[in-house]
């Protein structure tokens, strides 16, 4: 039997507004994952300490801030050097569809703007973790 996914959510940099990751990790747990979550004001270096002690499947990153051209890119870094390669990167927040197209091609899994379902985001989470599971 496999294990449940299991997903980290975090908040970097000074964003103090949680309650959309606390919204999407309550509704990942209802999906059946395993979620934990840093809480606010983490860095990419806190988030990816935390990935490696937690064995995660998924990182995903809430952001408002509109920094996520440079959070994105040094998670994806740090991931990197660490050989995270089996690890998911998400997001979700305001970003806009030209920096999405981006952060994709960089990586980022995808980018779940305001609106996005919490059906939609387990649906995507659980069909990119089977495939690396299978790889």
């Amino acid at each position: 039997m496999n294990r449940p996914i299991r997903v980290l959510v975090a908040k970097i940099g000074l964003d103090g507004h949680d309650r959309g990751a606390k919204v999407i990790a309550t509704a990942l747990r209802d999906a059946g994952m395993e979620v934990i979550y840093t809480g606010l004001r983490q860095t990419p270096e806190m988030v990816i300490h935390a990935a490696i002690q937690e064995d995660v499947d998924v990182i995903g990153i809430s952001i408002l801030s509109g920094a996520h051209m440079t959070v994105f890119p040094k998670v994806l870094e740090l991931m990197k050097a660490k050989q995270m390669d089996d690890v998911l990167l998400v997001g979700g927040g305001i970003v806009p569809e030209d920096d999405t197209t981006q952060l994709t091609a960089l990586g980022v899994g995808r980018i779940f703007a305001p609106g996005s379902t919490t059906q939609s985001i387990a649906d995507y989470i659980k069909t990119e973790v089977a495939k690396r599971r299978n790889f």
